[in-house]
């Protein structure tokens, strides 16, 4: 029996026990989907050895592998010590064995369904059925529907009309698309977990308008017996100056009783120097800005998907997480808005990347 095999039991102790920690589920993505039952990172096993850094920036943390029972966690444990991964281990029996027995166990990360519905029952967030929505609409309301996921995820289906406004934008891009204080706005997703955030987003930030989010999303849509539409019909641009000052209010409104720990360039390169603490620089501006402009050893991380599947960007339990944004910090505001209740560590990091821009013009 190989000495970096660990059981069932000693995985549930260390889910435990506070101290940092890798969990991945290296089997291939389809047989993943969504998420691992343990709510860790996906990562394929023919990937590990050139992608693992990138989710586990420290080579001495420790290391789980997860396969499906297959024997392709021993194999990379051996591969992956070699290379110089002190502390990585495989989990007996991979996937199969630990949801063997049916039982409730712990998990990498909170899941994101079970998160949200307890934001909705303590906040008592208002909710618009599919078949409100349409009766709205055909009286000829002022309502206007906010898509909180990916561009990329808009673009395939969304509630026709509805405007693609990831989750982290909502404030900065909020007072261009919805000027009038008098307008419904009624927040959606795919399902549940951002359209509920985006909404309870909005109403923490104390935005003036009335604010649902829509029950069950594109899937209540499409069950109400209504037809989506294609393509990406309707977007936000660049922000006027008038969105960028009820962006800075409303951030500011938002994280009122955050206690939000804000940080310079040279403590978050401190910090990811560190060799007995894990960092991860996170940028949640959108992919574009970034491929324009960005720190060095940062990572893009679109701030509307760590809301609702942070495990797929942060692989390191128990590790510090920097939120790295213009200097606005809209972006970053509402993303640790939502993440330190679930138990990270959040600090904020704001850069000027606009002076950068400029001289290097």
């Amino acid at each position: 029996m190989s000495k970096y095999l660990i059981d069932k039991a000693t995985l549930i102790d260390w889910l435990g026990d506070k101290l940092e920690l890798a969990v991945l589920d290296i089997r291939p993505a389809e047989d993943v989907g969504y998420a691992s039952p343990l709510f860790a990172t996906n990562l394929p096993a023919e990937r590990l050895d050139v992608e693992l850094d990138r989710f586990v920036p420290r080579r001495s943390v420790r290391t789980v592998l997860a396969d499906g029972g297959d024997g392709n966690g021993e194999a990379a444990v051996s591969r992956l010590r070699q290379a110089g991964w002190t502390d990585i281990h495989f989990l007996e029996g991979g996937i199969p064995a630990w949801v063997e027995g049916g039982e409730e166990l712990p998990t990498f990360d909170i899941p994101g369904v079970p998160f949200v519905t307890r934001v909705r029952e303590e906040k008592k967030t208002p909710v618009t059925s599919a078949v409100e929505l349409k009766a709205l609409r055909d009286q000829g309301q002022d309502v206007i529907v906010l898509d909180t996921r990916t561009l990329a995820e808009y673009e395939k289906a969304h509630v026709p009309g509805a405007v693609g406004v990831p989750g982290a934008e909502l404030l900065l891009r909020f007072q261009d698309l919805v000027p009038s204080a008098k307008t419904k706005v009624v927040v959606s997703c795919a399902g549940l977990p951002r359209a509920i955030l985006g909404a309870q987003t909005l109403i923490d930030a104390g935005v003036a308008n009335a604010v649902s989010y829509l029950d069950d999303g594109t899937r209540g849509w499409t069950d109400a017996g209504f037809e989506l539409e294609t393509g990406r019909t309707a977007s936000y641009g660049e922000p006027s100056e008038e969105a960028r000052q009820f962006a800075l209010e409303r951030g500011d409104s938002l994280s009122a009783k955050d206690g939000l720990t804000f940080i310079d360039r040279q403590t978050a390169e401190r910090w990811n120097a560190d060799p007995a603490r894990t960092t991860y620089l996170l940028d949640v501006r959108t992919p574009e800005e970034f491929t324009r402009a960005s720190l060095p050893g940062s990572i893009s991380s679109e701030g509307g998907q760590l809301l609702g599947v942070a495990y797929r960007s942060i692989a390191v339990r128990g590790a510090r997480v920097v939120l790295i944004d213009d200097l606005l910090g809209s972006r970053a505001r509402i993303v640790a808005h939502w993440l330190a209740r679930r138990g990270f560590e959040i600090a904020i990091l704001l850069h000027d990347f606009e002076a950068e821009k400029r001289a290097a013009a």
